[in-house]
């Protein structure tokens, strides 16, 4: 049995620079990805548990993770079609196909 079948590796398709370029931006958007779903869910629970208390301050720094999560994602979200568009307008076709 062939472990890379079964994996997957990303990092076999790599045969330009193109390719690593591409296949670390991936990986990179997708850790983003994670790291904003986290942010959003300890917002969340940081707001739920706020509600219930006294604490003003708690409740502000729930805002304030939450709103740090929606810049993060507008700005992720923005340098993904930025990189996009880049790949394009080089003629690099393999940009997150």
């Amino acid at each position: 049995m062939d472990i890379n079948d079964f994996f997957k590796s990303p990092f076999t398709d790599v045969t330009k620079i193109s390719g690593l370029v591409t296949t670390f931006l991936n990986i990179v958007f997708m850790l983003a990805g994670v790291i904003l779903l986290f942010f959003f869910i300890m917002g969340g629970i940081k707001m739920i548990g706020s509600a219930g208390s006294d604490d003003a301050q708690a409740a502000e720094n729930a805002k304030k993770t939450i709103t740090s999560a929606v810049i993060g994602f507008v700005v992720v979200f923005t340098a993904y079609w930025i990189v996009k568009l880049i790949g394009q307008i080089m003629g690099i076709q393999t940009f997150f196909q």
